[in-house]
Parts: C-alpha cells; sequence; structure tokens
C-alpha cells in the first residue's frame, strides 16, 4: 500500500451550489469578496469572462489559479468531474477572455501548456495541492493546464 487514499469529493450537486454561490457572492460584492491573490504556496481565485461558444453571451465563473510570471495558470478540472468545464470549451472556441483580480482587471488570452511546459506547471500545481494527482485520477481524462497570458487592450 502507497499510503495514498482515493480523495472523497461531495456530491456533484453540491459542488455547483458552493459554485453558484461563490459566484454571487462576488457579483453582490462586485469582486471585493471571494477573489484572492495567490501567493507562494497557495492559490488565488479569479473571475473568468469567456464569450459563449453556442450562444455569443458573456459568461463568468470562478477558478483557482497562481502566477507564472505574467501569466496566470488554471485547471480545467470540472470540479473534478467527467467532462470538460463549459468556460474551457468556450476558451477553446474563442481563446480571448477577462479576468477580474482581487487587484484589478486584465484582457487575457488563453492556451493549453503542452508538453515539458505543462510537465513543469503540473508540477508546480503539486506543491499548492499535494493531492493534486489523486484528485485528477478520478477524471476519466487528462486535465487541461490553462495558461491564461496577457494580451493588448487593442486586440479585444
Amino acid at each position: 500500500m502507497t499510503g495514498e487514499r482515493t480523495p472523497r469529493l461531495p456530491p456533484r450537486w453540491f459542488i455547483r451550489f458552493a459554485w453558484r454561490v461563490h459566484r454571487g457572492i462576488c457579483r453582490v460584492s462586485r469582486g471585493r469578496v471571494g477573489l484572492w491573490r495567490a501567493r507562494v504556496n497557495r492559490w488565488g481565485a479569479l473571475r473568468l469572462t469567456t464569450t459563449g461558444r453556442r450562444t455569443g453571451r458573456r459568461r463568468g465563473v470562478i477558478l483557482g489559479y497562481f502566477e507564472d510570471g505574467p501569466n496566470l495558470v488554471t485547471l480545467a478540472m470540472n470540479g473534478w468531474g467527467a467532462g470538460e468545464p463549459a468556460w474551457w470549451l468556450n476558451l477553446r472556441a474563442n481563446p480571448d477572455a477577462r479576468v477580474d483580480l482581487a487587484n484589478g482587471t486584465r484582457l487575457v488570452r488563453a492556451r493549453a501548456a503542452r508538453g515539458n511546459e505543462r510537465s513543469r506547471l503540473w508540477a508546480r500545481w503539486r506543491e499548492i495541492d499535494a493531492n493534486l494527482d489523486a484528485y485528477a485520477a478520478l477524471r476519466p481524462s487528462e486535465t487541461a493546464v490553462v495558461i491564461l497570458e496577457p494580451r493588448p487592450e487593442a486586440s479585444g
């Protein structure tokens, strides 16, 4: 036995409810509550606004992130459930988005990390969350490591 236990997740309905409450708190407080900066060994919370791939409407979601130089890094994990999260499908169709952070707003362009870059960023997430690999094993497919790169205001 390796000593690594399978992590237990709350029921899916609870996870979805918690997301809605968090989003609502951020919306009502205009980001003063619910968003926080990433620290050296702690992830932060941001609000990502994408354009819906089918509707063209703006959609917001709260995500955990860490900083990698000028980039923000998050995981397309869908609460560790099966399937890709809608926000990631939206970004794959239209990679330009807006990020609200505790200290301001940024325009970003999203892409998936590949190869050595993905391995490096996954290892960094593992430093923040020691259970990362166990949670990722709950998903039937590989979890995308998403890089949100700054983009000039003029392009969006």
